[in-house]
């Protein structure tokens, strides 16, 4: 099994002995040891997902490490930070996302009005599994719980993914920026609900569906 570890906030080691793992292509900037590289059409499994992704815009450029030794991988000196998967689903945009353990598979879903707002079309990707995968973030993610008791309502644009048992809805009216004089009109928000965790990033991409 590939074993995930940060060195420091911005790069990934995995360590590798005679196994695979997928990461995002052009992300390796150092690798010792014997390692083959191949570039993997799509991001999803099998023709589905590719053209899926062909049709929605959820664009993703795969390549598949194998090897024997050690590969580091980083893109644009963002944060990384790593996600334990237990047999559940992480829901992550597909920029957000670096690396996985091959045997993770990944996917779409449909997120409709969230992946409008963002500009990032209408499907995220989802990994889903047993294993590690490695998202990434424009300054150090947190991740925020999610519990019955205290829903959490997030901005669009401070979105990175989530996973557990949540439910989001959308719902719009003043956003942040407008309580400080910089915005005008509504925007959407999302509400997550449930029990499980949403990792936000402390820096906002830009949206289209208004000042948020």
């Amino acid at each position: 099994m590939a074993t995930f570890r940060l060195q420091g906030s911005k790069v990934l080691a995995i360590d590798m002995a005679g196994d695979a793992v997928r990461a995002k292509n052009g992300s390796m900037v150092a690798y010792e040891g014997r390692m083959a590289f191949k570039k993997l059409t799509g991001g999803g499994d099998g023709l589905r997902g590719m053209v899926t992704r062909r049709l929605t815009g959820e664009r993703m450029a795969v390549m598949e490490v194998k090897g024997q030794g050690t590969c580091w991988f980083a893109d644009r000196a963002t944060e990384i930070s790593l996600v334990a998967l237990h047999g559940d689903k992480l829901y992550v945009e597909s920029d957000n996302l670096l690396a996985t353990e091959a045997g993770l598979r990944t996917g779409t879903t449909f997120t409709g009005l969230r992946g409008a707002s963002q500009g990032n079309g209408l499907f995220t990707t989802t990994v889903e599994g047993h294993g590690q995968a490695a998202i990434m973030s424009d300054g150090e993610a947190v991740a925020l719980r999610v519990s019955p008791q205290y829903p959490l309502t997030v901005d669009p644009g401070a979105y990175v993914a989530h996973q557990g048992n949540v439910r989001q809805t959308f719902q719009s009216g003043v956003t942040f920026r407008t309580f400080l004089g910089e915005g005008g009109g509504e925007a959407f928000q999302i509400r997550f609900e449930g029990d499980g965790v949403v990792y936000v990033q402390p820096s906002e991409r830009n949206t289209i569906a208004g000042d948020v």
